[in-house]
């Protein structure tokens, strides 16, 4: 990684200071700059997202889905974590501290539009920067590949449902038209765009031509994140610094459950037999999150100033820093993990030992 990547942690953190110190200062620009709206959809933030998620959609290639056999038992535990855990434990999570244990000392109110939040947080598998903590982790890059691009067709048509389901058994009304909307604009769009720019790259000028543009976007990507991350704290600014206790409660769920995830997906690697540089990316992609969705689709949801958004917003706070300590755990574990492993791991396959080759 370049010296930018390097200190991402120290950037994300000067932004949302600099996101919160803004929307105190100024909140009426804020409030202009939230007014930019189509069918509850704030082009900004649109806008944003777009720049910083296509570039990375252009590294995926969902040829690589034939890949999937030759780490199965990692993906295996990598979807059953996504799709049949997260989203669930994030809302049972929800009930307990938001709903219940944390009620005394939260805003009269909100709790149910909290708990949306961190649904809707936990239904999206990150597909970006996971790219970078597998890399931190020294992971299988050709299993990291074909699990993003499992869980981006999968999230075109799970999304909605699982998010509508987790909604309306905590009693909240599900607008689906919004829902439906958001999904379309932040991730069946982006994909078309980023696959057909991909395959017209490489019809011109092949894999160096897709590199060049890749290297010239990934620094639009980046500035794009951070400016996202300042816009969206400026839009919380005002909340943010008037209730420090409440985005202190709301990370107690997000934190537990990705430590959870993160855990369990590594333990079950283990037992299942998986080495350890699959482990590890299955790990760090069973708990992050696609922060980018979740807050759009908070917004577009319940607006810029509910609970919802605020509570997408700590997942933005907690997310590097977070998945950060992760990875350290996952590499001051590896003699462990490689001791317990309870069978061999599959048998290399030409391409595994090629990219081993020094």
């Amino acid at each position: 990684m370049g010296f930018f990547e390097c200190w991402l942690t120290l950037w994300v953190g000067l932004c949302i200071v600099a996101g919160i110190l803004l929307g105190h200062a100024v909140p009426a620009v804020f409030q202009k700059i939230g007014a930019l709206e189509v069918a509850q959809v704030n082009l900004p933030v649109a806008f944003l997202i777009w720049l910083m998620v296509v570039p990375m959609l252009l590294k995926i290639d969902f040829r690589a889905l034939y890949r999937v056999r030759e780490h199965w038992r990692g993906v295996g535990v990598t979807l059953f974590i996504n799709w049949g855990v997260k989203p669930f434990s994030m809302a049972l999570l929800g009930w307990l501290f938001i709903g219940h244990l944390f009620r005394p000392w939260l805003p009269e109110g909100q709790q149910e539009a909290y708990i949306a939040g961190l649904i809707i947080l936990a239904a999206a598998p990150c597909t970006a920067m996971v790219f970078v903590w597998s890399h931190l982790t020294d992971g299988e890059p050709h299993f990291t590949l074909s699990q993003v691009a499992l869980n981006d067709l999968i999230m075109v048509v799970a999304f909605a449902p699982i998010v509508g389901l987790l909604l309306g058994l905590s009693a909240i009304s599900v607008p689906w038209e919004t829902l439906l909307l958001s999904v379309g604009l932040f991730i069946v769009v982006p994909v078309i765009v980023a696959q057909a720019w991909r395959l017209r790259l490489l019809a011109g000028g092949g894999q160096k031509s897709l590199d060049a543009t890749l290297k010239v976007l990934h620094p639009v990507s980046l500035v794009s994140l951070l400016a996202t991350l300042v816009l969206l704290f400026g839009f919380q600014g005002e909340q943010i610094i008037a209730q420090p206790l409440v985005i202190l409660l709301l990370a107690v769920p997000i934190l537990i459950q990705v430590y959870f995830n993160a855990g369990l997906a590594y333990l079950l690697n283990r037992y299942l037999g998986e080495e350890h540089r699959v482990a590890a990316p299955s790990a760090l992609i069973g708990a992050s999150n696609f922060f980018e969705l979740a807050v759009a689709t908070a917004i577009g949801l319940f607006g810029f100033e509910s609970g919802a958004a605020l509570a997408t917003v700590v997942g933005v706070l907690v997310e590097v820093p977070v998945m950060l300590s992760v990875v350290h755990l996952t590499l001051i574990t590896r003699e462990w993990y490689q001791r317990g492993v309870s069978r061999p791991s599959h048998r290399l396959s030409a391409s595994d030992s090629e990219w081993k080759k020094p």
